[in-house]
């Protein structure tokens, strides 16, 4: 294998050497399922589909498992404060998640743990940390005592003297650094039995639990956001490494989608959620907008920026449909060598897109020129390296896509319009002309919020 991948503990571009040849085992930390997913969410399930699928033409058997955070403080209060009970509120959105994934063309996982399927596991887990003089019980809590591991912070690069937990308060720690392994049980609050008594778990033993449980003490690598790095990606590793497991040999992580020079997230109220974008776009347009910017990189978010990337993907969907229908049935080819150099170099997605639509030039002039063999040749290879990607414009996913994408273009073009009379109507503080435009689209099943990038639009009941 030629594959090159940053690895963030070694802060190093690294050869690609599977643990067992023919074979790669992923883990992705997935989902916390507290509320309606939305682009920041699902931006490192597509990168990291787009190596998944990578490793795949390279002809290795890929074991991928992505987890399901089902129980955890977030889902807990949120679920409180709408009423519902835990577990419902949970699964309600881990469907809306499966959802997201599924319209964006998102293969699924080879297994999907949920953490309230592995608490054996994770009491064992324990058991080997207590044993191993790494973890200690104080009033019915588990903590991990940090100062027991001198490599503690070799992921983050943080020294101990600066770790801060961010943690809910608990009883017993006897240094303010220690992670909670296991939380005492609370009045109102789900809880499973122990040999220190009943509790639920912490966020970060159940991801070591999960992976170690299906891909083994040791496997090749472990994807996540880069806001998973510290704490949590550093206490997975503290964990497996006081149990004595080696844990993964590759550790990548992908950039936030922001927006307005800040990280999406429900805390700041700059949302675009899955639904809201699919009124916009279709999920093709989406898909390859969210995954074309290298994994690593920052992806800034605008209505412009998802335009014109839209834009770049109907440029090469336009070019392989009309070969198709000039010269004939477009097979799947073969990708060409500079495209694997990109993505063979930490998944270089910008650079290998240049080549596609290269590709896509060159096919467009041999078929104005009458050279249908080279254009079918160049449309053939086009579909093999979008498929890669996730986007052939000829896959079944996408099939019947295009009129809807008319359809939510001219709603799109119409509503923006009134949107703007409305911006005029409130930089003039003309409030009853801006109150009237909103109140139309509501009559119309259109809602609009406004958010630091401007109003944005929805069919309510989607966003």
């Amino acid at each position: 294998m030629t594959l090159r991948l940053h690895d963030t503990s070694s802060r190093e571009v690294r050869d690609f050497v599977p643990l067992h040849p023919g074979q790669a085992s992923v883990y992705l930390c997935g989902a916390t399922v507290q509320g309606v997913p939305h682009i920041g969410h699902v931006r490192s399930g597509i990168a990291f589909d787009i190596l998944r699928r990578w490793l795949t033409h390279q002809g290795l058997d890929v074991l991928f498992v992505r987890n399901v955070t089902d129980i955890e403080d977030k889902i807990l209060h949120k679920a409180a404060d709408a009423g519902r009970p835990w577990w419902e509120w949970a699964a309600t959105h881990e469907r809306a998640f499966d959802d997201a994934y599924r319209a964006l063309g998102v293969l699924p996982p080879s297994a999907e743990p949920r953490a309230t399927g592995f608490i054996t596991q994770m009491v064992e887990y324990m058991e080997r940390l207590i044993d191993r003089g790494h973890a200690y019980v104080a009033d019915g809590n588990v903590y991990f005592d940090v100062r027991s591991l001198p490599e503690y912070g070799s992921l983050s690069g943080h020294k101990l003297d600066d770790v801060h937990q961010g943690e809910s308060a608990g009883t017993g720690k006897r240094d303010h650094r220690d992670f909670t392994l296991w939380k005492a049980a609370k009045p109102g609050e789900p809880s499973w039995p122990t040999p220190w008594g009943p509790g639920r778990p912490g966020w970060h033993l159940e991801c070591s639990a999960m992976a170690t449980s299906l891909l083994g003490a040791e496997f090749d690598i472990h994807c996540g956001g880069m806001d998973l790095v510290f704490p949590h990606h550093e206490n997975e590793i503290a964990q497996a490494h006081g149990a004595g497991d080696p844990f993964a040999r590759y550790w990548l992580h992908n950039g936030w989608v922001t927006m307005g020079g800040e990280k999406m997230s429900k805390s700041l109220g700059n949302v675009v959620s899955i639904p809201a974008m699919l009124q916009r776009v279709r999920a093709v347009e989406l898909r390859y907008y969210l995954g074309s910017a290298h994994y690593r990189s920052m992806l800034e978010y605008s209505p412009g920026a998802l335009t014109e990337a839209a834009a770049g993907y109907r440029r090469v969907e336009s070019f392989v449909e009309r070969v198709a229908a000039r010269v004939g049935d477009v097979v799947v080819g073969e990708i060409d060598p500079e495209f694997g150099a990109a993505l063979d170099d930490d998944l270089g997605v910008p650079a290998a897109l240049a080549i596609v639509h290269n590709v896509v030039r060159q096919g467009n002039t041999a078929l104005e020129a009458g050279d249908g063999a080279a254009a079918l040749a160049a449309a053939s290879s086009v579909r093999a390296m979008m498929g890669i990607l996730g986007v052939d414009p000829l896959d079944d996913q996408w099939a019947g896509s295009a009129d809807d994408s008319a359809a939510n273009s001219a709603l799109d073009v119409l509503v923006r319009a009134e949107l703007q009379r409305r911006a005029d109507a409130r930089s003039a503080k003309d409030w009853a002309t801006a109150d009237a435009v909103r109140d139309r689209l509501a009559e119309a099943g259109i809602e609009v919020t406004d958010t630091p990038d401007g109003a944005q639009w929805a069919l309510k009941g989607e966003a």
